[in-house]
């Protein structure tokens, strides 16, 4: 057992070897002073478990010293035992107890009865050390935790002011999904904050799609009509909900209903004209195209062959847009139209193939493996993907004027189909807006024409036949697209 200094104070050097003694020989590290100035000293100086002091000393006597030593704070605790020679009558008794001491000891002294004491006073300061050592931990503990949640109301506040003022209406959820704040937009729409709005019935339900979007622990979106309480109309809201974590486990939800419905009236407004114009030019464009077929059989003129040729070619180009253009109509108001039935997929991509071949008669185009599987989807929409994809590839092709078309049966019973350029290539931050509407790259606008839709139509074409598909591709390597179709 390690102990703390005891302090020995006695005049006589005979008494002091013979307490230091004792003690030491009980593995008590020992202190000593001569007199009462020299311990003042010491006890300035260093720390003590102990305090023995002799009562009868010249200069200052015991009762003396043990009054300065519970004048300092260092020593105010400190355990003291008075050793005395004189005689035990009641007012010295008193007096040693009111000077700060706790126990006396008459001389001669008996060994047992002052280790007994030693002990016993050492086992009692050290337990009140323990415990003033732990009521300081709590103080601690204590001032911490009320700074610490000094700072989260203040960052409480701080956020529900920030929530007050946004024109949006948010909340937040206990991780469960139980609502426990709404700001004062959500009134607008729901007549209490403990429950969320109702969507338009043909929309998805706000509160079961929130749930899932809980069991996965992911961030969440929905687009849902909700109605406003003034007047009872629908307006559409983007929901947003994410989880809020702390120690890989989520506390809370915070999520904003943002109105566009503006925005979508606009798209709406916006797909009405390209359906309206794309319509209006395809009669004037047929004619033309008809005419300009006529006049390339009827003429002999080599020149005049050549340059009804360049028409023809920007009249078919032209003929493709406002085909594309009339195809996202019908995607935006769900009339796309499919002819599905069972055909060889093979003899398809041939045609496709010998077409590209006579488009695009500077490149090469190489089919690898075997596509002789049967599919059951429309052949004329997945030939629109084939085509889209290949264009691409000649497209944002560079030197290397080669197209391959890589054809597999995947263990998932799925016919794959790849085509690989090795053109200019898409940086990653792109590709995963590749088959978005209108989309198209930054760095590549300026260099090919096309208004971004050919991708998007192949992504709802290829969706509708259950299709996975996606982009590769690496700056300055070449891109390639793919899609798996399913053969059953």
């Amino acid at each position: 057992m390690k102990f703390g200094m005891i302090l020995i104070i006695d005049d006589k050097p005979e008494n002091l070897f013979s307490l230091k003694t004792v003690l030491t020989l009980h593995s008590f590290p020992v202190d000593t002073a001569e007199s009462g100035e020299e311990a003042l000293k010491k006890v300035l100086k260093n720390s003590y478990a102990l305090i023995i002091l002799d009562v009868q000393m010249p200069g200052m006597d015991g009762f003396e010293v043990a009054e300065a030593l519970s004048g300092y704070s260092k020593s105010r605790d400190v355990p003291i035992i008075f050793l005395s020679a004189a005689s035990t009558e009641k007012k010295f008794i008193t007096r040693g107890y009111t000077s700060g001491g706790i126990d006396y000891i008459t001389k001669p002294i008996d060994p047992d009865i002052l280790l007994l004491k030693v002990k016993t006073f050492y086992k009692l300061f050290e337990q009140t050390r323990q415990l003033n050592e732990m009521q300081d931990i709590l103080r601690s503990e204590i001032e911490f935790r009320k700074k610490a949640q000094t700072e989260i109301n203040a960052r409480a506040l701080e956020l529900k002011s920030i929530l007050e003022s946004i024109p949006q209406l948010a909340f937040t959820t206990k991780a469960t999904g139980e609502l426990e704040y709404a700001n004062s937009q959500w009134l607008n729409y729901v007549s209490s904050v403990f429950r969320f709005p109702a969507a338009y019935p043909d929309d998805n339900d706000i509160e079961s799609s929130f749930r899932a979007a809980i069991v996965s622990g992911k961030p969440f979106e929905m687009e849902v009509r909700i109605k406003r309480l003034k007047d009872n109309v629908y307006r559409y809201h983007l929901l947003r909900v994410l989880p809020v974590w702390e120690n890989n486990t989520i506390l809370r939800w915070v999520g904003t209903f943002t109105d566009i419905e503006d925005q979508k009236q606009a798209v709406k407004r916006k797909d009405e004209f390209i359906s309206i114009a794309s319509h209006e030019l395809k009669t004037p464009l047929t004619t033309i195209k008809a005419y300009v077929q006529l006049l390339e059989r009827m003429s002999n003129d080599p020149t005049a062959h050549n340059y009804v040729n360049k028409a023809l070619f920007q009249v078919n180009k032209l003929d493709k847009l406002i085909a594309d253009l009339l195809d996202i109509s019908k995607i935006e108001s769900g009339k796309m139209k499919f002819d599905k039935k069972k055909f060889r997929f093979e003899p398809m991509l041939s045609g496709v193939l010998d077409m590209a071949r006579q488009t695009y008669p500077e490149f090469v185009f190489q089919q690898n493996g075997k596509a002789d599987a049967e599919i059951y989807g429309d052949e004329t929409r997945l030939e629109q993907v084939l085509v889209n994809f290949i264009s691409n590839s000649v497209k944002y092709s560079s030197s290397r004027k080669e197209v391959f078309i890589e054809t597999s049966i995947t263990g998932e019973n799925k016919l794959l189909v790849s085509v690989k350029d090795f053109g200019i290539g898409i940086p990653k931050e792109h590709q995963q807006n590749l088959f978005e509407k209108f989309y198209r790259v930054e760095d590549q606008v300026k260099t090919t024409q096309g208004l971004g839709i050919g991708l998007y139509i192949c992504a709802e074409i290829l969706q509708r036949h259950n299709c996975d598909y996606g982009v590769q591709s690496e700056p300055s390597d070449g891109t390639t697209f793919y899609f798996s179709i399913p053969l059953n």
